[in-house]
């Protein structure tokens, strides 16, 4: 009865055999878990995923074929949410009316206010201007507008928040997704530098006719093979913002992993900090500390930051800018160290060109690099490489 289910696996690329789907009815028949749901995606899932980076496609193939056919037995009617409700309510201003409308000032004078705000405040607020609240103009909440201000809970709708108080969850890109062209492959191989390094494993095959004619016995010559000696660190902003360019980025990681045989990535969020990680799953819990980074991996490696640098400038700017802890320094003093450790370095914007001009962060970004920063195209790929192939 899973035979759709297996086929659809197969389909979106992850190896399923028929000894993992029978595998799958023996644990059925043997009832080793509940006959549920949730417990059912779980079984199959350890049982058919071999690599980390399949997690989410495995999720959308599960998703889509077993949407509608599992049981809803005991599921409570669902019931409209406050919060959505109050969020209907929210003001819908004019631009006239969002220019009177005057921010705090600094981040100093925001946060002190926030502080204040906490202590004085006991119950929740809709639509003012001073309190914690929803679908107002004050700088603190949600569904609201303010110039500048701290999201509390809710979802981004001016993208004005200079912090923003929630627990998010990134998902990892997934690293073997196929492009549709060989554009960007063809793009990065700019970078490749061949060399033969290694174990001589190799059939040189001139050298064995030319030593073979000048001795009279076969000379069998063997070399190194050739590999690309280019090393790369691939530094990868997720979350937020980010979220529209996911398909963009994967296709660049995936032509990345396939083109440098020497590549490490790392995630980051808007900006680098003390931490970056591999694993989004646990990018509180499994970080590596960026001082660790660049003890560990030498001045050779190339260095190549893609992120949209939309942010609040306080996180470039000032200590405890960040929008999701708090940071002892600020994000532009570990770009300027990270940076000097590799001078090849550029950055890659998947956001319009035309569009970078109106973000006071994407110029600071820009200007911590130097002007290396190029769009998420061809024609930007192709500036960036010839960018980090120039010898510094």
């Amino acid at each position: 009865m899973f035979l759709a289910f297996l086929d659809a696996l197969r389909a979106s690329g992850i190896p399923a055999s028929l000894k993992e789907h029978l595998l799958l009815l023996e644990a059925l028949d043997a009832a080793v878990i509940d006959r549920s749901p949730e417990q059912f995606y779980h079984l199959s899932r350890a049982i058919y995923v071999k690599d980390e980076a399949l997690l989410d496609r495995f999720d959308q193939v599960f998703a889509a074929v077993f949407r509608g056919a599992l049981p809803v037995e005991g599921v409570a009617p669902a019931e409209l949410s406050e919060a959505w409700l109050r969020a209907l309510a929210q003001r819908h201003l004019t631009p006239e009316q969002r220019a009177t409308i005057e921010s705090l000032g600094s981040w100093d004078e925001i946060m002190r206010t926030l502080r204040e705000r906490l202590a004085e405040q006991h119950a929740r607020h809709q639509g003012g201007s001073k309190w914690i609240g929803t679908g107002g103009t004050s700088p603190f909440g949600n569904a609201g507008y303010n110039p500048e201000g701290v999201r509390i809970g809710g979802e981004p709708i001016h993208g004005r928040a200079i912090k923003v108080w929630e627990q998010r969850a990134f998902r990892d890109l997934d690293s073997s997704r196929e492009l549709g062209t060989r554009n960007i492959k063809l793009a990065l191989r700019r970078l490749r530098r061949f060399a033969r390094e290694g174990a001589a494993d190799e059939l040189d095959l001139d050298a064995t006719v030319a030593g073979t004619a000048r001795q009279g016995w076969l000379d069998v010559r063997l070399r190194p093979a050739r590999r690309n000696a280019v090393k790369l660190l691939l530094f990868l902003d997720v979350g937020g913002s980010m979220d529209p360019f996911v398909t963009a980025c994967e296709e660049l990681f995936s032509a990345a992993t396939s083109e440098f045989r020497d590549l490490e990535f790392f995630y980051f969020h808007n900006c680098v900090y003390e931490g970056v990680w591999k694993d989004n799953r646990r990018r509180f819990d499994a970080r590596m500390p960026t001082l660790e980074l660049l003890h560990t991996y030498g001045r050779d490696y190339k260095l190549l930051f893609v992120g949209d640098a939309a942010m609040s400038p306080y996180e470039i700017t000032h200590p405890g800018g960040s929008v999701e802890h708090h940071n002892d320094e600020p994000g532009a003093a570990w770009l300027r160290r990270l940076t000097e450790a590799y001078p090849a370095a550029a950055w890659l914007n998947p956001a319009p060109e035309a569009h970078w001009d109106y973000s006071a962060s994407t110029g600071l970004v820009r200007d911590l690099l130097n002007g290396r920063m190029f769009p998420l195209t061809l024609d930007g790929i192709d500036a960036a490489t010839r960018a980090l192939a120039r010898r510094r």
